[in-house]
């Protein structure tokens, strides 16, 4: 029997096989690297065919490749989703997922707690396409439900917020768009579809950074978009989707022969038009993340809930913050959407603030201080001044951000060697700030 024909396959059979079909030619076992530009039609009619979305097929690979729909395709399966988009990074995914949806002079609303490059995305460059971003604190979901209105066209958060590591309420948030007749859009880098399957939950659009623990190991950027296929797009608030549309053969995206709409109008449109491609040797590689991507999460999980318990009673340490920690505020939330862990993302505070936060990274020496997170390798930053530098005070309070907060990405590392590094740089960071309060002309 082959993969196809099981009815239902488990994640790790999925992460192995899914989406990939045997090689007629060469029968290769593995995911081959269609390293290629374009594709040869059979005739004029077959490239006109494909060019208006008539049947399923490769024009050329800034809209899709092979590889890639391999990728996509098993991502879709892990999610439980229809269908599935793979773009050059995170960031292009949210964009074209939430562009796909909203237009100029239309609105979203988004929970506040979220990574900086996306916070200054939504404030910053979507205001410039005419499309406004409502943040809302996540927790409050009535405050969630005041900010839409007739011109909001989605819901955002993220699975878990970046840094403040706030666990969306999913089903609620999904209640509260869908009342309103719009998707829930749920940024699930943090959790990956071993944690969390949002659609579970009710999210419609799931979005990842494949860069991170979906590639495991720092070697490639890309995104992906994931449709869970049961969002009603003609509900009256998406004309674009049912409209009919000249370049699809008078077609409108609900009627063409896709499992998804809109994956097809995502892909058609803003993916040809801004070439947010992802190379399919990235695509490659992040097949290769996938296959051992269950075993990676396990062994991140294990060695984080270690290290958290480790400095949450650690002297030297103000406060740590990690949801499966017990007496953690969100414990009994991280329980219903988290049950196999809160992944491997972590936050403390140093004693002695912002200057003892710069010299403990200054003294780690195993850790790597870089701004990338879902390493194999452990990642230590300083968000205040980084990743979050460019948001006001007030923002970077909403968003889960202090002055003396460090996040770290536990990895794979023998935990006692993670836990030895740590500590001898906050020995050396409080060694510093006791000589500097002595002498303070030293």
């Amino acid at each position: 029997m082959s993969f196809e024909e099981q009815d239902t396959p488990n994640f790790n059979t999925v992460a192995q096989h899914g989406g990939q079909e045997s090689d007629s030619l060469t029968h290769a076992r593995a995911v081959p690297i269609y390293q290629t530009t374009s594709y040869e039609f059979e005739s004029p009619d077959h490239a006109a065919s494909l060019f208006q979305m008539q049947k399923e097929g490769y024009i050329y690979s800034r809209n899709a490749n092979p590889t890639n729909r391999v990728l996509e395709k098993r991502l879709a399966g892990l999610e439980g989703g229809v269908d599935a988009f793979a773009v050059s990074s995170g960031q292009s995914a949210i964009t074209i997922a939430l562009l796909t949806l909203a237009k100029a002079g239309e609105e979203i609303v988004t929970t506040n707690a979220l990574y900086g490059g996306t916070y200054n995305l939504f404030s910053e460059t979507f205001s410039r396409f005419g499309v406004k971003a409502r943040f809302v604190d996540g927790t409050d979901i009535e405050e969630v439900r005041g900010a839409i209105n007739e011109k909001t066209k989605a819901v955002f958060t993220e699975s878990i917020g970046n840094p403040g590591l706030q666990i969306a309420d999913i089903k609620a948030l999904s209640k509260a768009a869908h009342d309103h007749g719009i998707p829930l859009v749920v940024d699930a880098t943090f959790t990956t579809p071993y944690l969390q399957k949002p659609i579970d939950y009710g999210a419609d659009i799931v979005i990842h950074s494949v860069t991170k623990f979906i590639g495991g190991n720092g070697t490639a950027i890309g995104g992906i978009i994931i449709d869970a296929g049961s969002f009603d797009w003609g509900n009256g608030n998406f004309p674009e989707f049912t409209t009919p549309n000249r370049a699809l053969n008078n077609q409108s995206y609900v009627e063409l022969p896709s499992a998804s709409p809109f994956i097809a109008k995502a892909r058609f449109e803003l993916g040809h038009n801004l070439g947010t491609a992802l190379s399919p040797f990235h695509g490659w590689l992040f097949i290769q993340g996938l296959q051992s991507l269950s075993v990676r999460m396990r062994q991140h999980v294990e060695n984080a809930q270690e290290v958290a318990e480790y400095l949450a009673n650690h002297h030297l340490i103000a406060w740590v913050n990690y949801p499966t920690l017990e007496g953690d505020s969100q414990y009994e939330l991280a329980k219903i959407y988290l049950p196999k862990g809160a992944g491997s993302i972590f936050t403390f505070g140093v004693i002695g603030g912002y200057e003892s936060a710069k010299i403990f990274i200054n003294s780690v020496k195993l850790l790597s201080h870089v701004a990338n997170v879902g390493d194999s390798k452990t990642l230590v930053i300083h968000p205040a001044s980084t990743t979050h530098a460019r948001l006001s005070p007030e923002e970077k309070l909403t968003a889960g951000v202090e002055e003396e907060q460090i996040r770290l990405s536990i990895g794979l590392e023998d935990v006692e060697d993670i836990k030895a590094d740590i500590d001898q740089a906050l020995q050396k960071s409080v060694e510093a700030s006791f000589v500097e309060e002595v002498n303070p002309f030293n």
